[in-house]
């Protein structure tokens, strides 16, 4: 039986193009996006897009059940850069947000619900190097508490009331298709825009700040191979997931090999700060044992196939 999804926050960064690898896989008319906002082109094309905001129970309740909803993938957020400057909203939108979405799951018996958690979980006092699944989770930012919080509050869920709660702790993505939507690794997705527009970029973050990162296919790839994965299988519910780790230098090295003139420069801003709590490289055996997870790109092919793809559309050689 073809099950019924409904995605919020499909208008951001991961939301958009997961609309459409969902609706390629399922069928447009099964997958329905919805936000806040009016809706992008792209989301109107092959299926459904309603508005809905996640913090009006009566909405959500009556759009579940008019639209025969079986399974939510839950990305309405406010991020990591975007909650420190107003955390009152990060608070609401994440925990609140969160929480409607599980009670939804469990008053209308969902058969699955996946919330994204996200390396910002971790803070100053977890180990930076390989940082295990099963850790110290003490976050300093306004966007970590809350993923923490609805990591703990979705396992509760699954515990006490049976609810299929399912998370991944998303790295950085970098996506060729839509851009970033206030978060730490923003720099990522940006200096790809700025070495073809301008051959030149000032990154917020110092030279040598490693993070985890992921290509965006591969984060569709992890998110749908963790939502078809069989519940038997799962010994956890929040899993660590990455592909790959580099610093601002590692990949304006691999973009001169493209491009020789590109030249970057370095100011950082407050998100040092919190890019400084957290890891520089994750384990995600957990994810590999469980259900299988393996990533597809590394740096060097992320970096040709992102280069090749904007250039076309920005009409910019190299």
């Amino acid at each position: 039986m073809t099950k019924r999804i409904l995605v919020t926050g499909s208008y951001g960064q991961i939301g958009t193009e997961l609309v459409v690898e969902l609706r390629e896989r399922y069928g447009g008319d099964n997958v329905v996006a919805t936000g806040r906002k009016k809706a992008p082109e792209i989301l109107e094309e092959d299926g459904p897009y309603r508005r809905l905001d996640v913090l009006d129970t009566t909405q959500l309740h009556t759009m579940i059940v008019d639209e025969d909803i079986d399974i939510i993938i839950h990305n309405a957020s406010v991020l990591s850069a975007t909650g420190e400057k107003n955390p009152q909203l990060a608070y609401r939108t994440n925990v609140e947000g969160g929480y409607n979405i599980l009670e939804a799951a469990r008053i209308l018996k969902l058969d699955q619900v996946q919330i994204p958690s996200s390396i910002a979980a971790f803070g100053p006092s977890t180990p930076k190097e390989n940082t295990p699944n099963d850790v110290i989770m003490r976050p300093t930012s306004m966007y970590g508490v809350t993923k923490v919080f609805i990591e703990l509050l979705g396992e509760y869920y699954a515990k006490r009331f049976g609810v299929d709660f399912r998370s991944l702790r998303y790295p950085g993505i970098i996506s060729s298709e839509t851009l970033p939507g206030g978060g730490t690794t923003d720099y990522a997705v940006e200096i790809f825009y700025e070495a073809l527009k301008n051959k030149k970029y000032t990154c917020f973050l110092e030279k040598d700040a490693m993070l985890p990162m992921m290509y965006m296919p591969d984060c569709l790839k992890c998110t749908i191979d963790l939502m078809e994965a069989d519940e038997d299988t799962l010994e956890h519910r929040s899993f660590n997931i990455t592909a790959m780790s580099f610093t601002p230098q590692d990949v304006a090295d691999e973009i001169k090999k493209h491009i020789p003139g590109f030249e970057i420069t370095y100011e950082p801003d407050y998100r040092q700060e919190i890019a400084e709590s957290w890891p520089k490289s994750i384990d995600d055996s957990a994810a590999r044992d469980e259900w299988g997870w393996e990533p597809e790109y590394d740096l060097a092919a992320m970096t040709e196939d992102m280069l090749q793809k904007l250039s076309k559309r920005l009409g910019a050689e190299y």
